[in-house]
């Protein structure tokens, strides 16, 4: 498959996602919040503001506050150093075939 069509696959799955978490926070809200506090109803668009609001004051930007996790480079880097040279070789290999195809697989 080319970058195209995961770059549109990606696209297509964020915008669902996004939806689907709007449409939840939307109706959690509307179905608690107004009885409970007595607050006025909000639409999609505050609901999706909402989200954003929880990640950028609970979530931060890097996979929440207290997930501590190294980066794919570093991950990648540690485990490439722990391989012996052949190993390492193999395993290169193995991703440039998976990933990166030659110009006669793709057409």
């Amino acid at each position: 498959m080319t970058k195209g069509k995961w770059i549109l696959k990606g696209a297509l799955a964020a915008v669902f996602f996004l939806l689907v978490m709007g449409t939840a926070t939307l109706l959690l809200w509307n179905w608690l919040v107004p009885e409970i506090f007595g607050a006025p109803r909000i639409d999609i668009w505050q609901a999706l503001g909402l989200l954003l609001l929880s990640k950028i004051l609970f979530g931060g930007w890097r996979g929440g506050r207290f997930a501590k996790r190294p980066s794919w480079k570093e991950h990648w880097r540690q485990k490439l150093s722990t391989m012996s040279p052949e190993e390492r070789e193999r395993c290169k290999a193995r991703m440039r075939q998976r990933w990166c195809p030659s110009e006669e697989e793709k057409s």
